[in-house]
């Protein structure tokens, strides 16, 4: 541990106090959705260019994506940040945090980075609830030199390990034939009858599904009056799992179920995927203890022994896809915003709580010694290895 540059790094985001925890809060007020951040990414690129980083807009072919730059050095260090909200619920999962935390931890880095022979960037990915950002800018060579690449997320609790499920996101289209309810019946195709059966079914398979395994989804639309039999239906699901391998045994068997819901009614079946899928997450083990050990320093207790209840490590992130390709970590960091969990919206509230603010601070600052402890002490990456 390098305590006399982990200190230069403290220094720096106290003194960047205001200039991080402004980026949290104008994000929380000002959500958008994923593909649709273009003043989340005015604003986070005009800080990061504040401190003197090189920034390049629309990288791999997105436009609300980005890559800030700082140094020239041979080890490539990346902070991603993560920007999008969700419809209706606004920062309900923390993003604005996420990527206040990443500005810290560049705002501090960016005068070391020739100190440290590292070339540091803040990789801004897009629409993270669903729509892979990060899968797009892997496939377009965004992260290709990249070293480490950390990031943190808030929760209701501190964890230090990522568990989060492979996931598939996709939509059922149900098409079938309108007709009057009780004067022609039997002219109609019910769409929203295959979206029963198949709801009945899936319901039967979960006791054959393995317990990692999540189905979950809403009809959307089913319909537009009760005198009319509806002639479409269209639905959003996903199906979660330990692993890419295991998603794929399990997407095959829920799809079987919608399958059943067209043939019992004789509609017209369509599942169309609309992200890439997101894989499980493999942490970096020297990287997290590293993160853990710099945490306990500011009273964090990061619960590697994982005596805690896993909390957030059942959902999905397309960071999961990073960590198999780049050393990663993902920690957690709390909020107290219990009983309010991700995805509530009073879970976006306390974000800009005095303990959100504090996560967003302690994300820098963490974020930034762990790196400098470890381009500083090179063996680790010699002995590195995944969980």
């Amino acid at each position: 541990m390098n305590d006399a540059l982990a200190a230069r790094v403290a220094e720096t985001v106290a003194a960047r106090h205001d200039v991080i925890l402004g980026v949290s809060h104008a994000l929380h007020a000002d959500p958008e959705t994923a593909w649709h951040e273009r003043r989340s990414v005015g604003l986070l690129t005009r800080t990061l260019a504040s401190f003197g980083m090189q920034v390049e807009t629309g990288v791999g072919g997105l436009d609300t994506a980005f890559v800030a730059r700082a140094g020239t050095g041979s080890q490539t260090v990346a902070l991603v940040a993560e920007y999008d909200a969700l419809a209706g619920l606004g920062h309900a999962c923390g993003h604005n945090i996420i990527a206040a935390a990443a500005v810290g931890a560049a705002a501090a880095l960016t005068p070391l980075a020739d100190e440290l022979d590292a070339t540091v960037q803040v990789i801004g990915t897009p629409a993270e609830e669903g729509g892979g950002g990060k899968i797009h800018l892997l496939d377009a060579g965004v992260f290709d030199d990249v070293d480490l690449a950390m990031m943190i997320h808030p929760g209701p609790a501190d964890a230090l390990w990522a568990r989060p499920l492979a996931v598939a996101h996709f939509d059922v289209v149900y098409t079938g034939r309108e007709s009057h309810a009780s004067a022609y019946p039997t002219l109609g195709v019910n769409a929203a009858d295959a979206f029963t059966v198949a709801q009945v079914a899936i319901g039967l398979l979960r006791q054959q599904l393995p317990s990692s395994v999540r189905v979950h989804g809403i009809v959307r639309e089913a319909g537009t009056a009760p005198n009319a039999i509806p002639g479409s239906a269209l639905g959003n699901w996903y199906v979660r799992a330990s692993s890419l391998e295991e998603l794929e045994e399990a997407f095959r068997r829920v799809s079987a179920c919608f399958e059943a819901g067209a043939l019992a009614t004789g509609c017209f079946l369509e599942i169309r995927e609309t992200s890439p899928r997101y894989s499980e997450f493999r942490n970096d083990e020297p990287l997290a203890h590293a993160f853990a050990a710099r945490a306990a320093t500011l009273g964090r207790d990061m619960d590697a022994a994982e005596r805690r209840p896993g909390g957030m490590n059942t959902a999905s992130t397309d960071m999961g896809n990073v960590s198999r390709r780049v050393r990663a970590i993902h920690p957690y960091l709390g909020i107290d915003s219990a009983p309010a969990v991700n995805h509530q919206a009073a879970f976006a509230d306390a974000t800009v709580t005095p303990t959100g603010d504090r996560a967003a601070l302690d994300g820098a600052t963490l974020m930034a010694q762990t790196i400098v402890d470890a381009l500083t002490h090179p063996e680790q990456e010699t002995h590195a290895h995944t969980r």
